[in-house]
């Protein structure tokens, strides 16, 4: 990393959402703070480069590579601050990486601050990923503080895919989208947990296609609602091929919150094996 020097502020976010106060040494990654790289390294297997525009980067993951971190995190701090940015992951052939991700923004001022990503994955045939992807938001400030997720990932014959995504708390609005196509023998491992309070919002999407002959998907939802937050969870999943999927829906509801849990799926091979399942309700107050 560069000298650039992170605040007492910055530096609790990127640990809250990354688990680090500073990136390990010879690790490949990409530090973004309030709209700019604030950082952006490459290892022996796993090279990141910035795209032209500044608006995000590129990386590539070497085929072969095997039980390589590589770490991601953006922070805002700046009230009014807004941005987009857009991230592609071209993992190679048998590779086994782990990705951590996610984003933080401390508001203390009276303008909303937002961060939207779009992160594409293109995964090569037998490689192994898991992206962990954690928001969070702070600061006592009057605006607030919106993550918009986007997640595409397109997965080659017999890989594994296991995503977790983790709102830690103190998100003001989140609308959550991940898209995936899964190839031949290919599996997907979603696992979201996620926390609305006060008067939050929170809308998740899932959308699933089971492309490939022997290809599966596992899409796990567990969520908290608390005071007068808002929740939405759609899930979506195409069985196009002999394949199975299963979507699940688990939220616990308190005070006066409200959770609506849509799942679909639609089978549309005669060897299409799929289930959904929903569960909403209050939990008493010994159990917390």
């Amino acid at each position: 990393m560069d000298q650039k020097v992170m605040d007492q502020v910055q530096q609790d976010v990127l640990f809250e959402v990354a688990g680090i106060r500073k990136i390990p040494p010879q690790t490949a990654f990409s530090l973004r703070v309030n709209g700019s790289s604030f950082g952006m390294g490459s290892s022996e297997h796993i090279t990141i480069l910035p795209k032209p525009d500044g608006k995000g980067f590129d990386m590539h993951v070497k085929s072969g590579t095997k039980q390589e971190t590589a770490y991601i995190p953006v922070v805002v701090s700046n009230t009014g601050h807004a941005e987009q940015v857009y991230n592609d992951f071209f993992i190679g052939e048998d590779a086994e990486v782990t990705i951590i991700a996610g984003c933080g923004i401390h508001n203390g001022g009276e303008r909303d601050a937002r961060h939207d990503g779009v992160h594409s994955f293109h995964v090569g045939r037998g490689a192994t990923v898991r992206y962990i992807e954690n928001h969070y938001g702070s600061g006592e400030g009057s605006g607030e503080r919106v993550l918009n997720p986007v997640t595409n990932l397109y997965l080659q014959a017999d890989s594994y895919v296991e995503v977790e995504t983790v709102q830690i708390g103190g998100v003001s609005a989140t609308n959550r989208l991940t898209r995936a196509r899964v190839g031949d023998g290919a599996t997907l491992v979603v696992k979201e947990k996620l926390l609305t309070e006060g008067r939050q919002t929170a809308e998740t999407n899932f959308e699933v296609d089971l492309a490939g002959v022997g290809s599966s998907a596992n899409v796990i939802s567990r969520s908290v609602a608390k005071g007068f937050s808002e929740q939405c969870f759609f899930s979506k999943i195409d069985g196009n091929n002999r394949c199975s999927g299963h979507s699940e829906c688990d939220a616990i509801l308190m005070d006066s919150a409200s959770v609506k849990a849509i799942p679909e799926i639609s089978a549309n091979h005669v060897d299409a094996a799929l289930i959904h399942e929903a569960a909403i309700g209050k939990i008493a107050g010994e159990q917390i």
